[in-house]
């Protein structure tokens, strides 16, 4: 089977699922796509250095930084997902798991259960596992940062800053890394998040 080039450069035709809620008409392919979702999150990093004392481990904020980062690319943004995926718990349940992990990781924190950077990459795979959003470990990734600034830390380097959207090598160890941690074993995913 031929391999066409262009699809694996991200040039992939966005499909009707893809296009619903889509603010931007001009994108149609999904590396055009993926690199004006990319533009769109510095303003939502700039925002995060703004706000003070967040509640990262709530609702609103989980809610506000996913509206922050894609609010000018998706209109639904900030909204939970409204159908069921291949990653993720039922749709039905999200607030729920969201409830439940806040709480974990606030005891966590609170009786420094893990060392922080375990807490924040322990949340990181959670909050990707629940999948909130269509679009979501981006936000989970800004979100696992987040908590490490409010712990007082650096965020996390993932990879050395490499692209975790399209498929390469990066990638392919951050994906790894989240398989062995849906297993209990958080020693690829501690050391990638700090390479």
């Amino acid at each position: 089977m031929a391999i066409d080039l262009d699809e694996q450069y991200g040039q992939t035709p966005l499909d009707l699922d893809e296009k619903a809620g889509l603010i931007p008409e001009h994108l149609t392919i999904k590396g055009d796509l993926n690199d004006w979702e990319q533009e769109n999150l510095l303003p939502a990093v700039r925002w995060l250095k703004r706000v003070r004392s967040p509640d990262v481990l709530s609702e609103g904020f989980c809610r506000e930084l996913h509206q922050q980062m894609f609010g000018k690319t998706w209109s639904g943004a900030g909204t939970f997902r409204k159908s069921d995926k291949n990653i993720g718990c039922d749709r039905t349940q999200v607030a729920v798991r969201l409830n439940g992990l806040f709480g974990n990781t606030r005891w966590w924190v609170d009786n420094a259960t893990f060392p922080p950077d375990e807490i924040a990459a322990r949340f990181h795979r959670d909050l990707v596992w629940i999948h909130p959003f269509p679009n979501g470990n981006r936000h989970s990734r800004m979100m696992a940062d987040a908590l490490l600034r409010r712990m007082g830390q650096a965020a996390f380097s993932w990879g050395s800053g490499g692209d975790l959207v399209a498929a390469n090598e990066v990638r392919a160890r951050y994906l790894a890394a989240l398989r062995a941690a849906d297993q209990g074993d958080y020693q690829l995913l501690l050391a990638f998040v700090r390479s």
